[in-house]
């Protein structure tokens, strides 16, 4: 898609007054550190503080008429107390001096009353990031030097774009711009400290196609850390258009078993499943159907899942985790077998294993196969899938992760002799997700980037699918 050419600035975190927020980070610095203070006053044993602002512009608008302007900002300090392995937590949105020792009052109190956790406790100081790696710039804060009427403006191109791709567009259920942008500070006694802002900027637009019984619905975004990024409003509101328009005639299809291409903004989904089921939570509580999978092999040995914290502008970077552990690019799985989990301090302590600097979650993860040449595109994934169904909806939450079943509602594409042959909706899709990563038989070179995830188009074989 085009980019569209609208105002950014970008600035350093340190004059955040001047963008938009209304405190500094050096005043961030000093609510931490006398939060800090007063912990260690009490008795406590260890404690770690954040301290955070936010502030954004949303708009939205239908059928050419503005619905909402709503500005947003919010700020809050946190801590957590420690004495010895019993915790507190406590927060406010008072930065008094008052507020902020009530607080740390608060959280003392509920660790003096809570029960002892042989896992808990501040991560170990040779795990933080300290000095240099603390400060490590990933270019992640680009304020959106946009006014409501500026946004309005964007959102209105947008949708009249989609509204004029085709006569079969009947109707909208709106477009919107947001304009979002943060900063925070933390530490902790063991020595952390560190803080950064960060920016999240998007455009959307959902269209509906046709008339009674054959109507459609569909939507396209596109969400950046700097404005300048953003793919042209009018791209955005044709493309969403076309997508909705693909969709017309939609038919059921008769229960069978068949491969399914996943599209990319899908495929997205199935390696989050994978996160969810090798996060340390799932793991201690022996809540997933990969329990004790490290070192083995759990999806096709031609697929690799590699992470990188540290990409500049990257949605899920960050130089350190929510507990101010270093983060560090690695392999998450080679030709298929598994070579780390997504464990914090916490749940690693209750794994008897290390933590991986992932309390928060994952950190720009990409899904691919050693097997995908250049020219896999999308148009090449349908052919290898020759016959089957091309998914481009999925709905309903139909994935147990315990057991690893999977049944998801779907809409999409009937594939014959490699090309699309009619739009299919009111099918289920069923699978195991165990046999549906083992079965991944192809990833596309149509890669695309949904939050901190970047995978193409996936083909799962044997998949179950329900019809009338």
């Amino acid at each position: 898609m085009a980019k569209t050419h609208t105002s950014a600035a970008r600035t350093s975190p340190a004059g955040a007054d001047h963008q938009g927020f209304a405190h500094t980070r050096d005043q961030f610095r000093q609510l931490v550190e006398d939060t800090l203070a007063q912990a260690k006053a009490l008795g406590a044993t260890d404690a770690g503080c954040e301290v955070s602002e936010g502030a954004g512009l949303s708009v939205s608008v239908r059928l050419g008429k503005v619905e909402n302007v709503e500005r947003n900002r919010d700020k809050s300090i946190g801590v957590s107390v420690y004495l010895g392995q019993r915790r507190g937590n406590a927060s406010t949105s008072d930065f008094s001096a008052a507020a902020i020792k009530r607080t740390v009052q608060a959280a003392y109190d509920i660790a003096r009353f809570t029960a002892e956790d042989e896992a808990a406790g501040l991560p170990e100081a040779d795990d933080l990031a300290l000095g240099a790696e603390a400060e490590r710039d990933l270019d992640l804060f680009h304020p959106w030097a946009i006014d409501s009427a500026g946004a309005v403006k964007l959102a209105k191109r947008c949708e009249a774009a989609a509204r004029g791709t085709d006569p079969r567009v009947t109707n909208s259920d709106g477009a919107g711009v947001s304009a979002q942008q943060a900063h925070f500070f933390a530490g902790n006694t063991r020595g952390f400290r560190g803080g950064y802002a960060s920016s999240r900027h998007s455009l959307s637009v959902s269209p509906i196609v046709g008339k009674g019984d054959d109507m459609q619905r569909d939507a396209w975004y596109t969400s950046m850390r700097d404005a300048r990024d953003l793919a042209d409003p009018e791209a955005v509101g044709r493309y969403a258009a076309e997508r909705a328009l693909a969709r017309l005639g939609s038919r059921k299809i008769a229960t069978t078993e068949v491969p399914v291409l996943f599209e990319s903004t899908l495929a997205a989904g199935l390696l989050g499943a994978y996160v969810q089921a090798t996060s340390g939570g799932s793991l201690y509580r022996k809540a997933t159907f990969l329990n004790e999978s490290l070192g083995t092999q759990v999806l096709a040995d031609h697929i690799d899942i590699t992470e990188d914290p540290h990409i500049l502008k990257g949605k899920g970077s960050a130089p350190f985790d929510d507990e101010g552990v270093r983060t560090k690019a690695r392999t998450v799985v080679d030709a298929g077998v598994v070579q780390g989990y997504f464990l914090s301090s916490y749940s690693a302590r209750k794994l008897g294993m290390h933590t991986t600097g992932h309390a928060g979650g994952s950190q720009n993860l990409t899904l691919s196969s050693r097997l995908t040449k250049p020219r896999d595109d999308l148009a090449a994934m349908i052919r290898k899938l020759h016959r089957g169904l091309f998914v481009v909806d999925l709905m309903g939450q139909g994935v147990n992760y315990v057991t690893g079943d999977y049944s998801r509602g779907a809409a999409g594409f009937w594939v014959e002799k490699g090309r699309i042959a009619y739009p299919v909706q009111e099918i289920t899709i069923a699978g195991h997700l165990g046999e549906m990563f083992k079965r991944i038989v192809a990833v596309g070179a149509d890669q695309y980037t949904s939050g901190s995830k970047t995978v193409g188009s996936i083909i799962v074989e044997g998949m179950k699918l329900a019809g009338h």
